[in-house]
């Protein structure tokens, strides 16, 4: 068989989409929580300190190595599976390893919600952990999903003129680390002209004012974060501008 005849046999790789992967998280979310909770009771129940170091343990550790050896044995976590997902090597097509797998919970973990703000400007709708580890979430059962639960390679156009990977990487984390000593910059002037005290920094007392000021900081440093992500992954900052 030809190398044309194999690539119109082979099956279209479908993505999931945004929404199909958060729908996936929460259900991840209820089941990890779902198990501290029934641990907590059964340690409450039995009053035994061993028992309670026990469970303590073997929680920690099942929450840390839940997504990573559901996935790099059977593909998908619970949540994984409920929605219709999987996540796929690039390099062999099947399960990523189980090193992958703890690589794209630690990226996940640290970047959180920000890993996916460059969906849009990818052409397999990746995340920063799936890019990083080379791998993507497709749709594991095609005849179950719906079109709003996926989308198709997005045209190679969008790579064209663009920076490298490591280069707008490198540009991001820049400019990020620019903005947390802007960020820091600014809490110190807010506190030595007393609009915020060190008292509500460290957790204790707010007045409704101070209230405000760190709900307008936090959100500040989420747009601007979230942003500089998507803008340099985009090839749109300078230092790593896409080519026209």
């Amino acid at each position: 068989m030809s190398a044309d005849s194999e690539a119109l046999t082979r099956p279209v790789a479908l993505y999931a989409r945004f929404t199909r992967r958060v729908q996936g998280i929460m259900i991840d979310s209820i089941v990890v929580i779902v198990l501290i909770v029934c641990a907590l009771s059964l340690a409450v129940a039995v009053q035994s300190d061993t028992l309670s170091r026990v469970l303590g343990f073997a929680i920690v550790a099942a929450a840390l190595l839940y997504e990573p050896v559901l996935v790099s044995f059977t593909g998908s976590t619970l949540g994984h599976y409920v929605t219709n997902l999987r996540v796929v090597d690039d390099a062999s097509g099947g399960n990523v390893s189980f090193l992958k797998a703890c690589a794209r919970l630690a990226i996940k973990s640290l970047l959180g919600w920000y890993s996916f703000v460059i969906l849009a400007a990818t052409r397999r709708n990746q995340a920063v952990h799936d890019l990083l580890t080379r791998s993507t979430v497709q749709i594991r059962d095609p005849a179950k999903a719906r079109p709003a639960h996926y989308l198709v390679e997005r045209s190679a156009a969008l790579d064209r003129g663009m920076p490298s990977q490591s280069r707008r990487t490198g540009v991001i984390f820049a400019y990020l680390l620019v903005a947390i000593i802007g960020f820091v910059v600014i809490i110190n002037v807010l506190v030595t002209t007393r609009a915020l005290s060190l008292g509500c920094l460290n957790g204790n007392h707010c007045s409704g004012v101070e209230t405000l000021i760190e709900l307008i900081y936090g959100f500040a440093l989420l747009a601007v974060v979230a942003a500089i992500i998507a803008l340099g992954w985009k090839g749109r900052l300078l230092g790593a501008l896409k080519r026209s």
